[in-house]
């Protein structure tokens, strides 16, 4: 696309006044009380997935901020084990949810805020973290870019279309609707085990015609073992899942989990649904938060 044609991309997803002006949970909207109890009905097995990443306290390429973590214990007669912890969330070693005012273009952010009516020293003003506290519960669809090109795994800055998302719809044998949460798979962790830790500088993920495409479906929340293309050939727009899902489509974005297992489990029991749920901390004005997506089936 052209520079025009992604700006204009913040009209032709806008969802900006679609739940009235004071709206802070975006796309989390689409999910109902039927979503959720249908989502429930596809727990047939039992089996159990996290999707979360463990936490480190050592830094690398991707831990550039890393967990610190101090032990708060008397060790002559100890009667119990505390801790402490400080985490950022943001970035690409912790699984985490995105406020979905936490990213901006041009100074404005969902629901037409301006950057100023939105931060202030305490936190953000409103669509923080704490407006999703209630949890998500709803359906989730297991994407296989990877197989439906028929590769173990996506390059380093390699696209992926919205091509390649009907083309994994149509390999997962259904159909993403209202209110889904969709996981979009490129095979990173068998890359990686491959490769080493990929540069985060240098990332395969979508290009910027999936946009249409998660809002024409209505999804609720995006995931996946990747997020835009990294770089996105564009200096204007140079994040478009994060500015244009964010900022025009309130999409919520839970990034940075590990998928390995649950492609595991999904080829296992011959399914790509599956329930998910997933609860931030509660953090009035925070800009995100670490999370552990459980998946059931």
């Amino acid at each position: 696309m052209t520079d025009e044609e992604l700006v204009a991309l913040f009209d032709r997803c806008s969802n900006t006044g679609k739940w009235g002006p004071d709206d802070e949970l975006g796309t989390l909207n689409y999910i109902t009380d039927a979503n959720r109890r249908a989502a429930a009905a596809l727990v047939r097995h039992g089996r159990v997935v996290s999707i979360g990443r463990d936490l480190s306290t050592s830094p690398d390429r991707l831990n550039t901020d890393p967990l610190r973590h101090r032990m708060l214990f008397d060790s002559t007669s100890p009667v119990s084990a505390l801790d402490s912890f400080e985490l950022a969330p943001h970035g690409f070693a912790v699984t985490h949810l995105d406020a979905i005012t936490h990213v901006f273009w041009q100074g404005r952010g969902y629901n037409g805020r301006t950057s100023a009516d939105l931060l202030s020293p305490q936190g953000l003003r409103t669509g923080s973290i704490f407006a999703q506290r209630e949890g998500i519960v709803t359906r989730g669809v297991l994407l296989d870019v990877a197989a439906a090109r028929g590769v173990p795994f996506l390059e380093p800055g390699e696209p992926v279309t919205a091509g390649d998302l009907d083309a994994a719809e149509r390999r997962s044998g259904t159909t993403v609707g209202t209110g889904d949460a969709v996981f979009v798979h490129i095979g990173l962790e068998r890359r990686e085990a491959e490769q080493g830790t990929e540069d985060p500088g240098h990332r395969a993920g979508l290009d910027a015609t999936c946009l249409p495409w998660l809002h024409d479906r209505e999804v609720a929340v995006y995931s996946g073992d990747c997020v835009e293309q990294i770089p996105f050939p564009s200096s204007v727009v140079p994040l478009p899942l994060h500015q244009i899902g964010l900022v025009a489509m309130g999409l919520v974005l839970l990034d940075c989990p590990r998928l390995a297992g649950l492609h595991r489990v999904c080829a296992e029991l011959g399914t790509a649904e599956f329930l998910l749920t997933a609860a931030p901390l509660r953090i009035p004005g925070g800009t995100g938060s670490p999370v552990n997506p459980v998946c059931l089936f």
